[in-house]
């Protein structure tokens, strides 16, 4: 088998293992729940009286903080606990198959989820006449925001066996990425910080590459950012693997 072949087969069968417990309906009954809760209660969806959903989008990175380490905790960190880690090592894959396949079956999951909000783009579309590309390349921007976050847990959860070490390294992570772009935190560094430092910082952020795509434009270094954090962490993730074989 070739790479792709070799990566479809562990994306099957991770992909399955999502619906095969209850993890599945849990996560995405309380993201649903979660995320109309955040767009009607708190961002004033209705209130508003525009056509557009950035009260419903406008959650999504801090919902992601919470969920998505639920999900990649278990990752590699089951993997390792249980001792069926030595087990697939074993098989005809290499390491980078096994990572890319686990991360890709992850967003497949993550993305799933976040498809069935459509209801919202439905009920904006209905009640008004929306910017749909604005809405489109929102979407873009929360699916390439949970990859990265995915990316980032799936690394951090090879490094442990014990999956809630995992999920609050994760959670702590992805607070850090979304904290280096919010406005306090940049209001902050300028009163003392040179404006190169803050805007270094500034770009280093997940929530000002998702803030700016959604705004409804697609600039090439907002998906380079989730491109590169994705692929460098998948990286590290397949170091990682292969520094803990022997543990």
């Amino acid at each position: 088998m070739n790479a792709r072949q070799r990566i479809a087969v562990v994306f099957r069968r991770e992909f399955r293992s999502y619906f095969q417990t209850p993890l599945a309906a849990v996560f995405m009954v309380i993201f649903l729940f979660l995320a109309g809760f955040f767009a009607f209660n708190i961002g004033g969806f209705y209130e508003r009286n525009q056509a557009d959903l950035r009260p419903f989008f406008q959650f999504h990175p801090w919902l992601y903080v919470f969920l998505v380490p639920a999900v990649s905790m278990r990752l590699w960190a089951e993997e390792r606990r249980t001792g069926t880690i030595e087990l697939i090592m074993t098989l005809p894959f290499g390491t980078a198959d096994l990572v890319v396949g686990k991360f890709l079956a992850a967003w497949a999951f993550t993305s799933i989820a976040l498809a069935l909000t459509c209801s919202m783009w439905i009920t904006v579309s209905w009640l008004g006449n929306p910017d749909h590309g604005t809405i489109i390349v929102a979407y873009l921007a929360s699916a390439l925001l949970g990859g990265a976050f995915l990316a980032v847990g799936a690394f951090l959860s090879a490094l442990t066996k014990n999956q809630v070490i995992a999920f609050v390294l994760c959670a702590v992570a992805c607070f850090v990425l979304l904290l280096a772009g919010f406005p306090a935190v940049l209001d902050f560094l300028r009163g003392w910080a040179p404006s190169g430092v803050v805007e270094g910082i500034a770009s280093t952020s997940a929530l000002t590459h998702y803030e700016s795509m959604m705004r409804g434009v697609i600039d090439l270094r907002d998906v380079l950012y989730f491109a590169l954090v994705i692929v460098a962490f998948l990286v590290l993730n397949v170091f990682a693997i292969d520094w803990k074989k022997s543990d």
